[in-house]
């Protein structure tokens, strides 16, 4: 009969050999943990101020253990250190500062409790290293999709064994009204992988865009190949879904090899999203195209592009209007996001309204700041002019040239804009005084007296005010204003944008970021003269020197 501790030896043998295997983990680090576990057991019985070291031999699982103690000329720890005659007898020729190795007698018996404590401590490394594993297996495979066996269901997440690790579909990631079964295969997308204290969480989804992309590069072999592209894709999921495609080959018609025979292949990623509708629309480089293209099925008769509020007008007939928008919007939801722009959906007859109210705007401020009459106002509005500073600044030679206008009128309209213009600058003036606006801030390049008013609303009314934001917090980043015309001998002519989502203060007049800059560092710079005012010259002699320098000469 085998001794308890040869039964031990061989049980944690057994308990290695047998993890390591079933864990695919290296051998080394369930040894290592034994050793560790080991060397727990030792020092409850050795005691714990000791330095045990035990080392397991992984073929026999012979066990030494040994005791470190440092030479030192006076004792202060009897656990860890010896003097020089107590090193002489564990190992001669030892001197101060030396390391040396003091063996333990053999555990006879591990006992229960240490056994116990022993396999708790190896499944904890070994579950750590686990783990670890999973993590680096999983943390490069993002975007890819994987097959799993439904493991279970938890308070609608579904739970997916992924072979070596596990991930969880949630919720909202999921396709609605969807069964889940226990059991059942179901394949999804690793949508991202985080490190945890309870090792990798692997996300999945089901309901996201790339989702269905990686289906199709699945199926068809030309996506896969990289012929055919998948430039967008839209989801409304369990519904329908968009998805715009080129072809990099003229001879192959990327929609016909999408469907496939007889719709074989849409059909198998169909069935794959439960039935899923999926339209299958060209990609086209001209915005407009593609979304008449994306508006699929509904017919469009116009299309307004307004690219610096990222904003598209669509124009349909009456009898259209219900097709474009689709039952709760769904179409012309999912033509936003596969354009990544805002649509806007009108009939033709709200869009003549539209046009009819921004035109008798239009003519309305240019008679009464002009004091012209409707015909001439409606004829600056019909040829192109929305704004004052463009009848202001715009050269003589093209507003004279427009129909029934002669340079004599041409001239007297220019220095009406002009006095306009000063009117409109007067008033805002005198509002941003009344806010209490310092005039410092209007020496600053750049700022006109409208943006001044808008900082005074804002709260920013000093120098140190300005000078404390950043300059995102002033303008928009990177956004270039509208520029209709270019003067030849006036300033560039600002349009305000009326967007909402502008990131500045003063988003909404189109400055450059180089301009936001300027405008900051200009504000910044009556910090560096106030300390330049408020030291003294190093070289200037004071008062009492300049007494002391008077009566040594007298």
């Amino acid at each position: 009969m085998a001794s308890p501790i040869s039964a031990n030896k061989a049980e944690l043998l057994a308990i290695a050999n047998a993890v390591a295997s079933e864990k695919m983990i290296d051998k080394a680090i369930v040894i290592e943990a034994m050793e560790e576990a080991i060397q727990k057991a030792a020092r409850a019985r050795f005691g714990q101020e000791n330095d045990i070291r035990a080392k397991l031999d992984p073929v026999t699982g012979d066990l030494r253990l040994w005791r470190v103690v440092e030479v030192v000329e006076e004792v202060e720890d009897y656990f860890k250190q010896v003097d020089l005659e107590q090193a002489e007898k564990l190992e001669p020729g030892s001197k101060v500062g030396d390391f040396i190795v003091d063996p333990l007698p053999a555990m006879d018996d591990l006992g229960r409790i240490d056994a116990q404590s022993a396999k708790q401590v190896i499944f904890q490394k070994v579950r750590d290293a686990e783990r670890e594993r999973q993590f680096e297996e999983f943390k490069d495979r993002a975007g890819e999709v994987i097959t799993g066996v439904i493991k279970s269901v938890e308070f609608g997440h579904v739970i997916v064994n992924l072979g070596r690790a596990e991930g969880v579909i949630r919720r909202d990631q999921q396709i609605p009204r969807e069964a889940a079964r226990v059991g059942e295969r179901v394949r999804a997308l690793i949508l991202k992988v985080e490190r945890n204290n309870r090792g990798p969480q692997i996300f999945l989804s089901r309901a996201h865009p790339e989702f269905m992309k990686k289906l199709f590069a699945q199926e068809v072999p030309e996506i896969y190949d990289g012929i055919i592209e998948i430039k967008a894709a839209a989801r409304d999921p369990g519904s329908r879904a968009k998805i715009g495609v080129i072809s990099h080959d003229s001879s192959i018609d990327p929609v016909g090899a999408c469907v496939g025979m007889k719709g074989s292949r849409v059909q198998a990623v169909v069935q794959e999203l439960q039935g899923e509708k999926i339209d299958i629309i060209p990609w086209s480089e001209d915005t407009a195209t593609f979304v008449v293209n994306a508006l699929q099925p509904a017919t469009v008769s116009r299309v307004v592009l307004d690219e610096d509020e990222s904003r598209i007008e669509v124009v349909v007939p009456d009898d259209q209007l219900s097709l474009a928008i689709g039952r709760r919007g769904q179409n012309v939801r999912l033509a936003s996001q596969l354009t990544e722009s805002q649509i806007d959906i009108m009939t033709e007859e709200e869009a003549s309204e539209k046009r009819s109210a921004e035109f008798a705007a239009r003519s309305k401020m240019f008679e009464d700041e002009l004091d012209v009459d409707e015909t001439l106002s409606q004829l600056l509005v019909a040829e192109g002019f929305v704004e004052l500073e463009e009848v202001a600044y715009v050269s003589l030679e093209e507003l004279a040239t427009i129909e029934g206008f002669d340079e004599e009128l041409a001239e007297e309209l220019q220095s009406r804009a002009l006095e306009a213009l000063e009117r409109q600058e007067a008033a805002f003036r005198e509002a941003r005084r009344e806010l209490g606006v310092e005039d410092a801030l209007a020496d600053i390049p750049n700022l006109t007296e409208q943006m001044l008013l808008v900082l005074g609303k804002a709260g920013i009314k000093t120098l140190d005010d300005l000078a404390d934001l950043a300059t995102d917090e002033l303008i928009a980043k990177r956004r270039e204003a509208p520029r209709r015309r270019q003067s030849a001998d006036g300033p560039p002519m600002r349009r305000p944008q009326r967007t909402e989502d502008k990131g500045g203060v003063l988003g909404a007049f189109g400055l450059t970021e180089e301009q936001g800059n300027e405008i900051i560092m200009a504000a910044r710079a009556h910090w560096f003269e106030d300390e330049e005012e408020a030291a003294p010259a190093a070289d200037a002699p004071t008062q009492a020197e300049e007494a002391a320098d008077a009566e040594s000469s007298q």
